[in-house]
């Protein structure tokens, strides 16, 4: 008869026989460190350019021969949270939009935003068309800066109105 272990309870003698390779199996293996390797999040802002096509190429997904248009306004809207976010942005003088959403939309959640044509400020332009899904919503594409700043840039369009009547 064998030794009784106190602190396990087990018969020494149980174990005659077995190979040590077989009692050290039987204990598991440590946890492993989490990944030191995370991706950081950044907060996100978003950029674009809107045009208004010529009568010229009414129909064809093209920007030949378009105009920056002014005043023009973009919505990005984000499926991320509970609460959906949609913020809006015009356009400057030379049809670019830069926007920066005011809640936290971070780089881990942009895959779930798109940006929107929504309205033009010019009466002869107010069709939005779908050039780079900019009617039907465009997903953000990463833009690599040059520069340090203090959110990852995401890009997409360029966009583009296009006249309801024109002259054929």
């Amino acid at each position: 008869m064998g030794l009784l272990n106190v602190c396990t309870g087990f018969n020494l003698g149980e174990f005659e026989g077995i190979s040590e390779f077989q009692l050290s199996s039987a204990t598991p293996s440590p946890v492993p460190a989490p990944s030191p390797n995370l991706p950081v999040r950044s907060l996100v802002a978003v950029q674009g350019i809107v045009y208004c096509k010529s009568c010229k190429y009414q129909g064809v997904n093209t920007l030949l021969g378009a105009s920056p248009l002014t005043g023009a306004v973009v919505r990005l809207q984000c499926n991320n949270s509970k609460i959906p976010l949609r913020e809006e942005a015009k356009t400057d003088k030379n049809g670019y939009f830069f926007l920066q959403p005011s809640k936290m939309i971070t780089s881990y959640g942009a895959h779930k935003c798109k940006v929107f044509l929504v309205s033009s400020p010019v009466n002869s332009c107010q069709k939005p068309t779908d050039l780079h899904l900019g009617q039907n919503g465009a997903f953000l594409r990463y833009q690599k800066s040059q520069k340090p700043t203090p959110f990852a840039l995401y890009s997409v369009g360029p966009f583009a109105f296009e006249s309801t009547s024109c002259p054929h």
